[in-house]
């Protein structure tokens, strides 16, 4: 069953039901604890240091960040243990920041290149941060061969950088429903073989890390020992379509009101693409879909409209509030400077998107 809308709320809003947030931190925290695995819960969806809390709060092993600046807020927030899981390069202008994050809180960050550990070596890193080599395990879009992760540990050895392990993603579970068994299986191959490949240039693969909610669960096995998903706390449109949930287990929705019936068949809502953002994959068609309105499609967005096609035997009036199940919550996330938190279908709580905009 869909949590109940709230009544009186400004629209539009970024609305997360409590007890179903709840309900996802605790089943992925238990089913990664049964598979013996570490939980190190990816930060770039929430954004949010009260997730974050809730996250921890639930055995999480520490918080994963994209940036230095997301890193920055949990650090503030009193979260000790981050990981930046990006192939990061430390130009002068961000040592100092780089530096003081180190001297806060246990850090680990990623490199998939010499340029990158060469800069932190220079940047007086060494001995400060632990370091995990970024792997391509099929997404093709950053990482090393896992062949060669080994040659590369080495030579961060070699700066004095401390490397720890491996990590990947695999982004290519989220090409179509088919995708996600074949990409968990990946992850774990690709991660096995970058261990091995550490091991033998005589580096302990301490930490061997995987990350994609679509894979979560399946590559946590083998050589795997941490896994990374960040979808998962609210789901959306995209994760219900892969088939890793269903729509009563989407926590975060755009609330938005029927401004315009103007055109048979169309509604138009006060959530374009400055609400629900534009990201859409290729094998997804539409900008998300409307429960309230028989899961009607929004097919088209502009910057502050968006355009509902209505089923046959389907209407609304102007002023109805709807919900939008957005395809892909993590940039929705970032086009809002608070949620508005429920339970029972009224407002309990605003949480800051804190990391809103912390992009570098």
């Amino acid at each position: 069953m869909l949590w109940p809308l709230p009544h009186g709320i400004e629209t539009p809003a970024l609305v997360v039901d409590r007890e179903t947030l709840v309900a996802n931190l605790d089943a992925m925290a238990g089913r990664i604890r049964e598979a013996g695995v570490a939980l190190r819960p990816h930060a770039k969806t929430h954004k949010s240091v009260e997730v974050g809390a809730l996250q921890l709060a639930r055995g999480a092993a520490g918080l994963t960040v994209a940036s230095l600046g997301e890193a920055e807020v949990f650090a503030d927030a009193g979260c000790g243990d981050l990981f930046i899981a990006y192939p990061l390069y430390v130009p002068p202008a961000k040592v100092d920041r780089l530096r003081r994050l180190a001297e806060r809180v246990r850090l680990s960050v990623g490199l998939d290149s010499l340029e990158a550990a060469g800069r932190l070596s220079a940047s007086g890193m060494a001995g400060r941060l632990e370091v995990l080599v970024e792997i391509d395990s099929g997404q093709h879009r950053s990482g090393v061969r896992p062949e060669v992760a080994g040659e590369l540990a080495s030579r961060c050895r070699e700066m004095a950088l401390r490397v720890v392990g491996v990590f990947t993603h695999g982004g290519h579970g989220y090409h179509d429903r088919s995708a996600p068994p074949g990409a968990a299986a990946d992850e774990r191959a690709a991660l096995e073989t970058a261990a091995a490949a550490l091991s033998r240039h005589g580096i302990e693969p301490v930490r061997v890390s995987a990350g994609s909610t679509p894979t979560a669960v399946a590559s946590a096995s083998g050589a795997v020992n941490e896994e990374r998903p960040g979808t998962y706390v609210f789901n959306d449109r995209q994760q219900v379509e892969l088939g890793t949930t269903t729509l009563d287990h989407v926590a975060a929705a755009v609330v938005a009101t029927v401004v315009s019936t103007a055109v048979d068949g169309q509604v138009v809502l006060d959530a374009g693409s400055k609400a629900l953002s534009s990201d859409r994959p290729a094998w997804l068609s539409h900008h998300g879909i409307v429960p309230e309105l028989a899961d009607a499609p929004v097919t088209a967005l502009s910057e502050c409209h968006g355009l509902v096609s209505l089923p046959p035997g389907v209407s609304a009036r102007v002023g109805t509030v709807v919900r939008v199940v957005p395809n892909h919550v993590c940039p929705v996330v970032n086009l809002f400077d608070h949620y508005d938190v429920v339970s029972n279908g009224v407002v309990v709580d605003r949480w800051p998107v804190s990391a809103r905009g912390h992009l570098t």
